[in-house]
Formats: C-alpha cells, sequence, structure tokens
C-alpha cells in the first residue's frame, strides 16, 4: 500500500510528498523553496536560527566563524531584490511595500547631497565661496539645474560619485544579508548605472571619452560585488514619465536637459538593451507595464511564483550566490562587511587619458587648506579638539 502525505515547512514554502511503501519512505519535493510573503507564512511555526549577528559593533573573524556559520540563519527570503525604473516610476514606493511584505530591509538610493555633510553634521556647501570653481560642491540640484557646467565634467565626476555611493551600498546590502538572513529591497544598484551614463553619452552632456573611462572603472569594480537574486523593472512611456515629472513638480526637475524626451528615450533603451539583457543571464527578471500603478500584491505573487533553487552548478543564473562550502559562504560574509574599503579600492581607476574629470594641482591644494580649516574636517571624528573631543592623548583609533 501507499500513503500520500501533504505536509508543509516553515522553511520551504512548497508542497512535500512523502510517498510509504513497506517501511521505506522516500520524500519527493514537489513545490519549491521560494521566497513568501506575510499571507503564506501566516500559520506557520516560527523558524529557530540564530539572532542577526551585530556587524556594525562587532567583527566577524576567524574564532567566531568557528561558532556562528553563515548558512544557519538564512532562509528562502535571504535574496537580494533591485527595483529600476526610469525617473518618477514609482521605484521607491513599490520597494518600500515589497520590503515590508516580505519582511525585508529596504536600503533606499543614496544622494550625493549627503557627502557634503560630514560626521559632526557641518555642510561643507558652506565653504564653496572659497573653493576653486572645479571643487565646489555639486549635488542632485545642481545636476539637474546645470549637467552642462564645466563642459560636463561635473556632471561626469557627478555620476563616478553616484556609482561609488550605490557600490558602497550594494555592499552593506550584502553584508546585510549574510549577517543577519534577512533579505534586502533595493531602489537601483551599481550595474543599472551604466544607463545614465549612456543617455548622458547620448544626449551630449558628458564625451565619449569619459564614457570610455567609465567603463573601465565598472569593469574594474562591479565582478567584486554579487549581482542581486531578483531584478523587478518598471516600464513606463516617456511621455507618462513626463507627465509624472511635470506632477510631482520638484526643484529644477521639470526643466532640465535631464528630464527632455531625448533623454529619457535613451535612458530606457539603454535600460532594456543594455542592463536588462546582462543582467537576465544572471538574475530572475519581472518587467511590470507601469503607466499605470499596479496594485504591490500582484508582483508579491509573481515574486512567490519563482523558484530560485531550479538551478544547478551548470547555471549561470544564481551563480553568485553559489559556494563551495562553508568556509566559502564565511569568507564571503567578512569580505563584505569589513573588508569594504580594500573592494571600494577597485574604483580608484587613474584616468590618465581623460583629462575632464581631473582637478588640477592648484585647486587641490587649495580645497585642502580650506578643508584644513573647515570645522570636523582637519582630523578623523575623534580627534578634533574644536569641536569638544576628549581623551585624544589617549585614543588609538
Amino acid at each position: 500500500m501507499v500513503f500520500f502525505s501533504r505536509v508543509s515547512s516553515p522553511k520551504l514554502c512548497g508542497s512535500v510528498v512523502i510517498i510509504a511503501r513497506k517501511q521505506q519512505q522516500c520524500v519527493i519535493t514537489v513545490g519549491q523553496r521560494s521566497i513568501s510573503g506575510k499571507v503564506m507564512r501566516q500559520g506557520l511555526p516560527p523558524v529557530k536560527k540564530p539572532a542577526p549577528f551585530p556587524y556594525k559593533e562587532k567583527r566577524y573573524n576567524f574564532l567566531r566563524a568557528l561558532f556562528d556559520p553563515t548558512t544557519s540563519r538564512l532562509d528562502e527570503n535571504s535574496k537580494l531584490i533591485v527595483v529600476e525604473g526610469p525617473p518618477a516610476a514609482g521605484k521607491r514606493a513599490l520597494a518600500k511595500e515589497l520590503a515590508e511584505e516580505l519582511d525585508m530591509a529596504y536600503f533606499p538610493s543614496p544622494n550625493v547631497a549627503d557627502c557634503y555633510i560630514n560626521k559632526y553634521g557641518y555642510d561643507l556647501r558652506q565653504v564653496d565661496h572659497k573653493l576653486p570653481e572645479s571643487c565646489k560642491s555639486y549635488d542632485e540640484n545642481d545636476f539637474l539645474k546645470d549637467p552642462m557646467r564645466g563642459n560636463g565634467s561635473k556632471a561626469a565626476r557627478f555620476q563616478l560619485t553616484k556609482l561609488s555611493l550605490r557600490y558602497k551600498l550594494h555592499l552593506e546590502a550584502l553584508a546585510h544579508i549574510l549577517n543577519t538572513g534577512q533579505g534586502v529591497v533595493m531602489d537601483r544598484s551599481p550595474f543599472s548605472d551604466l544607463a545614465y551614463m549612456t543617455a548622458m553619452t547620448e544626449t551630449g552632456i558628458i564625451s565619449k571619452n569619459v564614457y570610455n573611462f567609465y567603463h573601465q572603472v565598472r569593469n574594474n569594480a562591479l565582478f567584486a560585488l554579487w549581482r542581486p537574486h531578483l531584478v523587478i523593472y518598471l516600464d513606463v512611456p516617456v511621455d507618462e514619465t513626463r507627465r509624472r515629472i511635470e506632477a510631482r513638480n520638484l526643484p529644477n526637475e521639470k526643466d532640465s536637459m535631464l528630464t527632455t524626451p531625448a533623454y529619457l528615450q535613451a535612458l530606457v533603451d539603454s535600460y532594456k538593451k543594455d542592463y536588462l539583457k546582462d543582467i537576465s543571464t544572471h538574475a530572475e527578471v519581472l518587467v511590470y507595464d507601469w503607466s499605470k500603478v499596479a496594485d504591490p500584491e500582484i508582483v508579491v505573487e509573481d515574486i512567490e511564483r519563482i523558484d530560485f533553487d531550479q538551478y544547478t552548478v551548470y547555471d549561470e543564473k544564481m551563480k553568485d550566490w553559489r559556494r563551495i562550502n562553508e568556509w566559502d559562504w564565511n569568507n564571503s560574509r567578512q569580505e563584505f562587511t569589513h573588508s569594504q574599503h580594500y573592494l571600494m579600492a577597485h574604483l580608484n581607476v587613474p584616468p590618465i587619458q581623460c583629462n575632464e574629470i581631473l582637478i588640477g594641482a592648484g585647486d587641490n591644494k587649495v580645497r585642502a587648506g580650506v578643508m584644513d580649516e573647515t570645522p570636523g574636517c582637519k582630523f578623523a571624528k575623534g580627534f578634533n579638539p574644536e569641536m569638544g573631543d576628549k581623551g585624544i592623548l589617549f585614543k588609538l583609533s
């Protein structure tokens, strides 16, 4: 006699059929180990796994790795999801809702403007009047207002800074997943940054020389990152994107060169021809017509249907997330958590043949002098007596 029993597992969101015959059991998985939302997890017993490791306060070293294997925290929701799309598509809103529904962390898109606030909270843009033009601040509002400033050199340095910020955020997302087991939903990634640089090149904002240098930096750095499990692209027609940009009426955006139909079309074309085509070789890709904002629950249901474990060691998809053994996981966790400065160094490609983005030695000298006189900038945080730091003589780091 053969008995069929359908069971559920808190770590396996699918069905398992147990076939029993003459004291022998054969377990066949007919479901899949997929991401699960709150509704799917209702009624299931809580999964027993270690508490999130406080990686921002403690160092994950060899001794801790002996007793704290990385995979002990990972489950079907330990995934990296990236939401992409043109400006005003609704990426942020969808990413937040997905993170809430899937019990993941939301990592918002970084801003260059935040780089001008030092660790003591002082806004470095206040000293712009003391700096030469090439060294003055240039944030998102400046980028929208005057992308041709300095014959496009400011825009080129701005986009390279954006790449650096997204690169660092991606490292932090990987560290978060491996140390806590919690998945991450991001608003854009360093892999899609190419689409914006391509659109800027095609509309004449930056030169082909800068574009080629950007590719050198990108090729030298992105190999060190694990690509996402899932990319969600919100497809919005250019005319609808323009309508939304005009409706939200952000400062300097509506009339910017970076929101013209020509630029937006070049951006969408690069997204589809370059980014989505390339990333689909590794990640699962969901594309939605977002000309009318849909119910996020539909997206959640589609995500739950994806079987991320269907690929083998011979498949390119999900290759980055397949490790040889537990120590391979542990080493990657340590690298993404505590060696970010080494990985960030891959972005430091000398612009030997790209004079457009270089800042002259004289201007750099002036900038260094101004920064030395700026509150909280002369020494590292904790070593500036004028900012109230105490006990400096006895500090080691």
